[in-house]
C-alpha cells in the first residue's frame, strides 16, 4: 500500500486560510456556483469512489475551508441529501487523512458517526448543525495532513489481490504478521467476496487486540461500520482499507516478533477463552446476584490489574452472572475514571468502552464476543494507569450523594448546566437528584446535546456526548443514572462561550 500521493497545489494554498475567516453569510448560498467533477481530472493513483459520490467528495476536498459551508449549503438546496453529504464526508476523510496515529487529525474521520448520532438525537431544526461542524473539522484536518506530508489513500494493487476463496485466510495471516501491503490487498478482496457480518467479526477481533492509540482502533471499527450502515455497503472498500491500515499502527519493532505490553491482554485472554462456560450469554436472572456481581467487578476495575479484571470476568461468568451486569461495571469504571481525573485519557475510557460494547453486541461469533468482554474489562485498569488515576483519591461513582436542584421542571435542567461550568461535582450530584425525581432523562439529554452544538469546540465533545447518551440507554436502571451524572465532567456548561460556527449560522438564519 503506497500511502503518499501528491495533492493539487491549490489545496496547499487553501490550507493556510483561517479557521473561520471569510466564511460568508449562509443567506447567500443560492448565489454561489456549483463545482462539477469535470472541472479537474482525478489523479488515477488515488483511490476512486463510485461515480455517483465522487463529484461531491471532490467538492469537499477542493473547496477552500472559507467557502465550504456555502458550497455544501447550495448543493443541499438543490437536492443533495443528508445521506449523500454524510457519505462524501466520510470518504473525503478516508482518502485525504492519514489514519496513523489513530487519533489527532484523524478525528475528522472518527467523529463522522458521532456527528450522525448527534444529528439523529436532535430536533429537525438542529440536524444539519453537527454535520456542518464535521465538514469544517474535515477541512482543518485536511490542511494539517498537507502540512505533515500530504498523505492520500492510493488505489488498490489489483494485480496482488488474493483469490476470492483465500481472501479471509489472507487477511488473517497478513494482520497476524502486521504486514501493511498484504493486509491492504486482502482487505479489498475480502470486501468484494465475503458477507459483511463475517468481515465485521474479523474487524472486531483485530480492532480490540491491542491497547494502543487510547482505544481508537476499536472506536474506528465501530464508528466506520455504523456509518456504512447508513451510507451503504457500496462505499465499504476504501473505508475498510483505511481501517485495516489504521489497525496495524504500532511503535517500535513488529509486534508479531516481540512481547509488547499493549499486546499482552489479548494474548492472555485468547488462552483463557476456554474457561468461560457454555451458555455464558444467557446469565442468571437473579437481579440481586447480578447487582452484587457488578459491585464486585467495579471494585476489581478500581483497584486491580488488567489480569485481575480478566480473571474476575471469568469467575463471575462461571457463577452464572449475566454479561450485562459486567458491562454495567465496565461502563461505571470508565465513568468513575473521568470523575476522578477528567482528561483525554479518561474520556477515551468511556468512548473506547462504547465501541467495544457495540462490537460485543453485533459480533456474530461466540469466541469474538468472549474476547471483547475480556478486553473491555482489561482496558479500564490500563486506562487508569495511562491517566495516572489514584483509586483512593477523588469521588467513587457508586458513592457520591444526590442533591435536589433548587429549581424545578425545565429550570432545574438549566440550573444543572449552569453548574457544569462552575462546579462539576455539584452538577453531577444535582443531575443524580433530578433523575431520581423525573420520569425520564430526555430533557437532560436534549440540553446536553444542544450545549455541544452551541459550545463544542473539539471532536472529543461530539464523540463523548454521543457515546455517553447512547450508553445510558444500554445500562441497567441501577447504574445508568450515576453514569449519566458522571458525564457532566466532560459535557459543556451554559457558561462557556458559544462556538463561532453556530454563532455564524444563527446570524445567517
Amino acid at each position: 500500500m503506497n500511502p503518499v500521493l501528491p495533492r493539487r497545489s491549490f489545496i496547499r494554498s487553501a490550507a493556510t486560510a483561517g479557521a473561520l475567516a471569510g466564511l460568508g453569510d449562509l443567506g447567500f448560498l443560492g448565489g454561489l456556483p456549483s463545482i462539477s467533477a469535470a472541472e479537474a481530472k482525478p489523479d488515477p493513483r488515488a483511490v476512486q469512489f463510485t461515480p455517483e459520490i465522487e463529484p461531491l467528495v471532490r467538492l469537499l476536498e477542493d473547496t477552500p475551508r472559507a467557502r465550504l459551508l456555502e458550497e455544501v449549503g447550495a448543493r443541499i438546496k438543490r437536492g443533495t441529501t443528508y445521506r449523500e453529504v454524510l457519505a462524501a464526508l466520510l470518504l473525503a476523510g478516508v482518502r485525504n487523512i492519514q489514519p496513523r496515529p489513530v487519533g489527532f487529525k484523524f478525528h475528522a474521520v472518527l467523529v463522522v458517526n458521532s456527528a450522525h448520532l448527534a444529528s439523529q438525537n436532535s430536533p429537525a431544526a438542529d440536524r444539519w448543525l453537527p454535520i456542518f461542524w464535521a465538514l469544517d473539522q474535515f477541512k482543518n484536518s485536511q490542511a494539517r495532513d498537507v502540512r505533515e506530508g500530504d498523505w492520500t489513500l492510493a488505489a488498490v494493487d489489483e494485480a496482488a489481490l488474493p483469490a476470492p476463496e483465500r481472501a479471509g485466510a489472507a487477511f488473517t495471516a497478513a494482520m497476524d504478521r502486521w504486514d501493511p501491503a498484504a493486509t491492504d490487498t486482502a482487505t479489498a478482496a475480502l470486501v468484494r467476496t465475503a458477507p459483511p457480518a463475517e468481515i465485521f467479526d474479523l474487524l472486531c477481533r483485530y480492532g480490540a487486540r491491542d491497547y494502543r492509540d487510547l482505544g481508537h482502533k476499536a472506536i474506528y471499527v465501530a464508528n466506520s461500520w455504523r456509518t456504512l450502515q447508513t451510507i451503504g455497503w457500496q462505499h465499504a472498500e476504501p473505508v475498510l482499507r483505511s481501517l485495516a491500515y489504521a489497525m496495524l499502527d504500532h511503535e517500535g519493532g513488529n509486534p508479531a516478533e516481540r512481547d509488547a505490553e499493549a499486546d499482552r491482554p489479548a494474548r492472555r485472554h485468547r488462552e483463557l477463552l476456554v474457561k468461560i462456560p457454555a451458555g455464558w450469554q444467557d446469565g442468571n436472572a437473579d437481579a440481586r446476584a447480578n447487582a452484587d456481581a457488578t459491585t464486585v467487578m467495579l471494585r476489581t476495575l478500581r483497584e486491580g490489574s488488567w489480569e485481575n479484571a480478566g480473571d474476575a470476568v471469568i469467575a463471575l461468568l462461571n457463577r452464572g452472572v449475566a454479561p450485562a451486569s459486567l458491562w454495567d461495571a465496565i461502563f461505571s469504571g470508565a465513568g468513575e475514571l473521568l470523575m476522578r481525573k477528567p482528561g483525554i485519557a479518561t474520556l477515551h475510557a468511556v468512548t473506547a468502552t462504547n465501541a467495544l460494547h457495540y462490537a460485543f453486541q453485533h459480533a456474530t461469533r461466540d469466541e469474538t464476543r468472549r474476547l471483547l468482554l475480556l478486553q473491555g474489562a482489561a482496558f479500564i485498569p490500563l486506562f487508569r494507569a495511562t491517566a495516572g488515576v489514584n483509586p483512593r483519591q477523588g469521588v467513587a461513582i457508586d458513592e457520591f450523594e444526590a442533591v435536589a436542584p433548587a429549581a424545578t421542571g425545565a429550570d432545574a435542567v438549566a440550573e444543572i448546566f449552569a453548574d457544569v461550568s462552575r462546579d462539576k461535582l455539584l452538577a453531577a450530584r444535582k443531575t443524580l437528584g433530578w433523575l431520581a425525581g423525573t420520569a425520564g432523562a430526555q430533557p437532560f439529554i436534549a440540553a446536553a446535546q444542544r450545549m455541544i452544538y452551541l459550545k463544542g469546540t473539539d471532536s472529543h465533545d461530539y464523540k463523548f456526548s454521543s457515546a455517553a447518551i447512547e450508553d445510558y440507554r444500554h445500562l441497567s436502571p441501577r447504574v445508568r443514572d450515576r453514569f449519566l451524572a458522571a458525564s457532566v465532567f466532560w459535557l459543556k456548561g451554559s457558561g462557556a462561550a458559544d462556538n463561532a460556527l453556530v454563532a455564524r449560522s444563527r446570524a445567517a438564519l
